[in-house]
């Protein structure tokens, strides 16, 4: 609750006058009796006329209070915000080949990748994100939505080996651009994540790369993996039967310069992750590059609320009256 107009509360400086306007009258209108002895009195209880005397004067004061406030205009208010946002939709390619098993990231790279993005994606409320995952084939695993909570859960199933092995970077490009491409979003962007060279698929990673810029698209090519070899899990049986693991540190085998020419291409870039901290950190730039413009506009209504208290007030002013003039009517 707010008051339209807060400065009539000065006015309540009325009240401690009249308190003292009322205490200086009273000491005038009973003066004082001797009497030899007070005996014959003793045992007489004043009359409630005479113990409820100052009641009318109470309500006079509160009568006085509630109209100062129902003049302040007292008032509630209910708001609402209207959003308009330059959207920006996202769509999210990522490696599911075997090779994103390796352990240079923790718990490996695919893991690693997931998690970041999640985090990625809960910064991105306003925009709309997809999904696309790609080893030796393709597949949307989300079309672009605005409901985050569906697509972080379909990140969850993401597993390596879910689909045929290999490396289709041009598959995946081409996806990717098919999900995005008839968007009427003011910007589109494609942030794709690989360990590896293409070595699949039926389109060119540049011919894809060729139509994203066709398409007003930019690319954010991102290539994961430690320098030199990394650790890689082997699943294999011992000599009694048991499945066990054994790690091969396998070399780290990144076109880079296929990633570079996509980011180029597309007006994106390219980044070296080689660790969890800067795959976040690459993440984390690219959330400051790819920013959404909001427009913000408030309305508020206000509700007048000074009937109520502007009707006690006449009621208590009404009874203090009425019982000035009747019950507590006093002689001159």
């Amino acid at each position: 609750m707010k008051f339209a107009n807060p400065e009539y509360f000065f006015a309540l400086i009325i009240i401690p006058a009249l308190i003292l306007w009322y205490v200086l009258r009273n000491k005038k209108q009973n003066p004082a009796i001797s009497l030899s002895s007070f005996s014959g009195f003793m045992g007489i209880a004043p009359s409630l006329k005479v113990q409820f005397r100052h009641s009318i004067f109470v309500l006079r004061l509160v009568g006085i209070v509630l109209l100062i406030v129902a003049i302040a205009r007292p008032q509630s208010s209910s708001s609402r915000k209207s959003v308009s946002t330059e959207g920006i939709d996202i769509v999210m390619t990522i490696d599911v080949s075997t090779s994103m098993l390796a352990e240079d990231f923790k718990p490996n790279r695919i893991e690693a990748a997931k998690k970041t993005a999640m985090k990625f994606i809960e910064n991105r409320e306003n925009d709309r994100i997809g999904l696309v995952i790609f080893s030796g084939e393709s597949f949307t695993q989300c079309p672009i939505t605005i409901d985050h909570a569906v697509i972080k859960n379909l990140f969850f199933n993401i597993k390596s080996g879910m689909i045929e092995d290999g490396t289709a970077i041009g598959n995946g490009l081409s996806t990717a651009v098919a999900r995005v491409k008839d968007s009427k979003a003011k910007s589109k962007v494609i942030i794709l994540l690989t360990d590896g060279v293409n070595n699949m698929g039926s389109v060119s990673p540049i011919t894809a790369a060729e139509i994203a810029k066709t398409f007003g698209i930019r690319v954010y090519t991102i290539g994961v993996g430690a320098h030199g070899k990394a650790p890689y899990p082997v699943k294999m049986r011992d000599f009694t039967g048991n499945i066990i693991t054994q790690y091969q540190n396998i070399d780290v085998d990144l076109d880079e310069n296929l990633l570079k020419q996509i980011a180029s291409l597309t007006g994106g870039k390219y980044y070296r992750a080689t660790g969890n901290k800067a795959l976040e950190e690459i993440y984390s730039e690219i959330d400051k590059l790819e920013k959404t413009r909001i427009d913000v506009a408030y309305f508020s209504r206000y509700s007048e609320l000074f009937f109520p208290y502007a009707l006690v007030a006449f009621i208590l002013l009404a009874v203090e009256l009425l019982f000035r003039y009747t019950i507590f009517k006093t002689l001159p």
